[in-house]
């Protein structure tokens, strides 16, 4: 190949509409080829002109079938400083690019990128187009070739790639479409994400990439930049959007329960239980009673009257009674099958990739045999989800605690000697649920306690694991809120692990991550 089919080669590479691969590297004709870049994704016909212009890239060209001709070495330059390098062997070519990437057959037919993406507005979202839009778009920026390195490396992305991620992509789509892109378009970006990327896909969402943008809600974290670069551009007032979601620890369900007394034999059943000390038929009467109990709790007058209730206070189990009767024997058992075994070991190996502190170090040193003084394993690994979901501020007037401040929400401990309950109950002033270890020492608890409206409900639980659980089904009994600092927590816990209100439930896109995360370990 001479200079003069190198500088012809090299003009019709930038100016001609349409490509013929075959003629321009001097490949068999017919030869069946495929282009990948440097980081082996297949390039598409429809970005090969905006890849061809963009940073410095690379890309190969196979040849299928080609044993019948072998094609000799030969390089050249274009005007744009973009260097080729064409090599075969008997079976396969390739061609090495420092400007482009896109998959073809034998014909790359250049469209307009512009024109495509004004098409986003239009119609549907389709996966083929977002995927190649957000492949594009991190290879025109500094910084997303890392994002694909990593992803190819880990199958998955840290806090800092899928930061550096989003902000490209906003950036893009600023670019392309304004302050203010379409809807259409955000969706577009966020199926592009899961879709170049699969393992960021969160199956538990009705489509998985609710986390990058949700379009009934309008949050995710395409939504959350473009908001913060919206503030930081421009004074103009921003569009509220209200978020759709049904469900909730307050929402009166459906439940197939036994048969239930109402009237004057619900009254009479009531009344019998407030006297009586047999734990047989107070089980029998709460089961018998449970919808007017449910009933009673979404009246503001007569909630405050189910913690007065004195039996929930001397009979243990009635609360994970409540909780099966509401969601029935296989949601209510999630957490104790599937904690230890599933989510523990996995909580624990993305917590041991986060940036050291001294609470998290002493969570991740509980795992060791050698832990004496701090939680048990157990229980470490249930405060280390603090961390993979730590609490945010909410508003200027409230600021943003740490995890380790949020593990005192959730948690505490009482020495079984020296303090009696009376007087610490006197002390609490949270109105939210907690859980209280009473033993010699953290590592040796003997006792459980849900602690709500400064009242001690003993629990039936006999291990750590078992007395969250129960702690948790609380907020659905006594249809209790979340504590502020720990809605993400809860949520995760809630929506992941037993499964309530999938797909319905308000998450935060850092509580979808997280399960994204751990269903791809």
């Amino acid at each position: 190949m001479d200079a003069e089919e190198d500088d012809f080669l090299d003009r019709q590479l930038l100016d001609d509409d349409e490509v013929e691969i075959s003629a321009k590297f001097n490949l068999p004709n017919g030869a069946d080829v495929e282009l990948q870049d440097s980081l082996g994704v297949d390039v598409d016909d429809d970005i090969f002109d905006e890849l061809l212009r963009s940073a410095t890239v690379s890309f190969k060209a196979f040849i299928k079938n080609s044993a019948d001709r072998e094609v000799s070495e030969a390089s050249f330059c274009s005007d744009e400083g973009a260097s080729f390098s064409v090599e075969s062997t008997m079976s396969s070519s390739s061609i090495e690019s420092v400007s482009s990437t896109r998959s073809s057959a034998s014909t790359v037919i250049i469209e307009s990128t512009k024109a495509q993406k004004r098409q986003l507005v239009e119609g549907p979202p389709d996966s083929k187009v977002a995927k190649d839009l957000v492949y594009v778009a991190l290879l025109q920026k500094p910084g997303g070739e890392e994002v694909v390195k990593e992803y190819n490396k880990t199958n998955g992305l840290s806090d800092h790639s899928r930061r550096k991620l989003v902000n490209i992509l906003v950036a893009d789509m600023i670019e392309s479409h304004g302050r203010i892109p379409p809807v259409n378009v955000r969706i577009t970006y966020a199926l592009g994400i899961v879709t170049l990327f699969p393992n960021l896909k969160d199956k538990a969402s009705p489509t998985g990439y609710e986390h990058y943008y949700n379009p009934q809600s309008g949050q995710g974290y395409l939504a959350y930049r473009l908001k913060t670069v919206q503030r930081n551009t421009a004074s103009d007032s921003k569009k509220m959007f209200k978020s759709v979601h049904q469900g909730g620890l307050k929402t009166l369900r459906e439940t197939s329960s036994s048969e239930q007394l109402s009237g004057n034999e619900c009254n009479e059943a009531m009344s019998m239980m407030k006297h009586t000390t047999d734990q047989v038929a107070v089980k029998e009467k709460m089961k018998a009673t449970f919808k007017h109990r449910q009933q009673l709790l979404r009246d503001p007058d007569q909630s405050a009257l189910i913690l007065h209730f004195p039996r929930f206070l001397d009979t243990p189990g009635l609360i994970d009674q409540d909780f099966t009767m509401l969601f029935g024997e296989n949601v209510s058992g999630k957490f104790i099958a599937k904690w230890p075994t599933f989510y523990k070991p996995r909580i624990i190996t993305i917590g041991k990739g986060l940036r050291p502190g001294l609470h998290l170090d002493d969570l991740l040193s509980a795992q060791e045999a050698s832990n004496d003084y701090g939680w048990d394993s157990d229980l470490a690994a249930i405060l280390l989800l603090l961390h993979l979901l730590p609490p945010t501020a909410k508003g200027k007037m409230h600021g943003k605690i740490s995890a380790a401040n949020a593990a005192d929400h959730v948690v505490k401990f009482m020495k079984c000697v020296g303090t009696s309950m009376v007087t610490y109950l006197q002390g609490v002033a949270s109105t939210q649920p907690f859980l209280l270890c009473v033993g010699e020492k953290k590592s040796k608890i003997q006792k459980y306690y849900i602690i709500l409206d400064q009242k001690a409900l003993p629990c039936v639980a006999q291990t750590v694991v078992a007395a969250f659980d129960e702690l948790f089904k609380a907020h659905f009994v006594f249809a209790v809120a979340y504590d502020e600092a720990l809605f993400n927590f809860y949520t995760f816990i809630q929506t992941t692990v037993y499964g309530i209100d999938v797909a319905t439930a308000k998450e935060s896109p850092r509580v979808k991550e997280i399960r994204v995360r751990i269903d791809n370990i």
